[in-house]
């Protein structure tokens, strides 16, 4: 056996491991909370903060033995370094992807404490980070987002797309739109009303709510978003000959992951301007309960701007989920804006410097913009292969570079300007 061939074989059985290792790990499972407490925070009329503490946690249980799996992974990071060396680019990041996982373990061991949302904070993210040294943080950009799309959409934020297709018939449209965009039997779409959400996404399924109505843009939107993304990605990271441990998410790579499926959603025209509002005002939420907002605080907040009251429930959920209604929030949802500007940013870069050939291998597994380098070295290694499916347009290079260089001449135009002097073609 060469040389090459035992390092790639050393890759391959440590990723593999790492795969094994993490597979009890199911962060959503153990921090939802069951329709039980939504029907008694409702009955309360919203006045008694949900009946979630660190009790209910426990009670609920995780799926994994703690003390097992941390042993397991240090042992993993252990042998990575002694067989791999401290440098070589795969031993730089499955070491990394250790580390987390081991931090995941202890944000459920501390669910229903206020250690949750420190440790989410470093997981996820805050909404004080900013993009750079003295530039605005994530949510200050949330809240710009949010008010340009309710400001300058008019009439078209509230034009609503008919919900009209129920669960049952909505499976079997979208079914034959995977089948029909990324191939017959690549992702199974099934019905459930065990979900408390539109739609929910595995390794190679997505699941609708059997008993919600869709309309034809919000199974477009889903096609792009949970197929063609966080699905597809998946079946390419676990695709991959040798580095496997691509086709697991580990948090970090969770803000490239949501900021790319909304990038599709947009670039491939399925999105709308209340969608995106409405992920940007989760943002504002998980601010609000950085600073101390509790679950009530947050809920009146979002129904106070005009979500329903079940919208309402399921914005602030999401954001204390894992807490307690007073002790902060899981941060998680920041990927939806500050991943949107980071993959904008990488593409563009990759696109002004000649290098746009790069931008198909974000596809390629679970990626985090901060290992594009190491994954491009990993390539050129012949250890990561290029992704079996990726996007459109992100599958036609010189389409993507029109669409996005016009952004940017687009810019250079004063449009206070132009917009006070053609505003009699209105």
């Amino acid at each position: 056996m060469s040389e090459a061939d035992a390092y790639s074989r050393t890759i391959k059985e440590l990723s593999d491991r790492i795969v094994e290792a993490q597979r009890p790990i199911r962060v959503l499972t153990a921090i939802n909370w069951d329709d039980q407490v939504k029907q008694d925070f409702f009955a309360s009329g919203f006045k008694e903060q949900p009946k979630v503490d660190r009790g209910y946690y426990e009670a609920k249980g995780i799926s994994l033995d703690p003390i097992a799996t941390r042993s397991e992974l240090r042992m993993i990071q252990g042998e990575i370094l002694s067989r791999l060396g401290p440098v070589a680019p795969a031993s730089v990041m499955m070491r990394f992807m250790c580390e987390q996982y081991l931090q995941v373990v202890d944000l459920l061991e501390s669910r229903g404490t206020e250690q949750f949302a420190q440790i989410s904070g470093l997981l996820y993210g805050t909404p004080n980070d900013v993009f750079h040294v003295g530039g605005p943080t994530i949510a200050d950009l949330a809240e710009q987002m949010r008010h340009i799309l309710e400001g300058l959409a008019g009439e078209i934020m509230e034009m609503e797309d008919a919900r009209s297709i129920d669960g049952t018939t909505a499976v079997g449209i979208l079914q034959r739109q995977l089948d029909s965009s990324m191939g017959p039997g690549k992702i199974d779409v099934r019905a459930d009303d065990g979900i408390a959400a539109d739609a929910a996404a595995g390794a190679d399924y997505i699941k609708l709510n059997e008993d919600k109505f869709f309309s034809q843009r919000d199974l477009d939107l889903l096609e792009a978003h949970e197929g063609w993304v966080h699905v597809g990605t998946t079946l390419n990271g676990l695709a991959q000959p040798v580095c496997t441990f691509l086709g697991k998410a580990a948090p970090r790579s969770t803000v490239t992951q949501e900021g790319l499926a909304v990038l599709t959603e947009m670039i491939n025209m399925r999105s709308h301007p209340r969608r995106l509002a409405k992920l940007m005002h989760r943002i504002e939420g998980i601010k609000m309960a950085t600073e101390g907002a509790t679950f009530i605080e947050v809920f009146e907040a979002f129904r106070t701007d005009g979500l329903s009251e079940d919208e309402a429930w399921s914005a602030a959920h999401r954001i204390f989920r894992g807490s307690l209604p007073d002790a902060g929030p899981f941060t998680k949802d920041l990927g939806y804006g500050k991943g949107l500007v980071l993959t904008l940013l990488y593409v563009r870069l990759a696109i002004q410097t000649g290098k746009a050939h790069r931008i198909p291998l974000l596809f390629c597994g679970k990626v985090d913009l901060l290992d594009m380098s190491v994954l491009h070295q990993l390539e050129e290694e012949g250890l990561v292969e290029q992704p079996d499916f990726v996007p459109p347009p992100f599958n036609d290079l010189p389409a993507l570079t029109v669409a996005l260089s016009l952004g940017g001449f687009m810019a250079k135009l004063d449009w206070t300007r132009l917009e006070a002097d053609y505003s009699s073609l209105i």
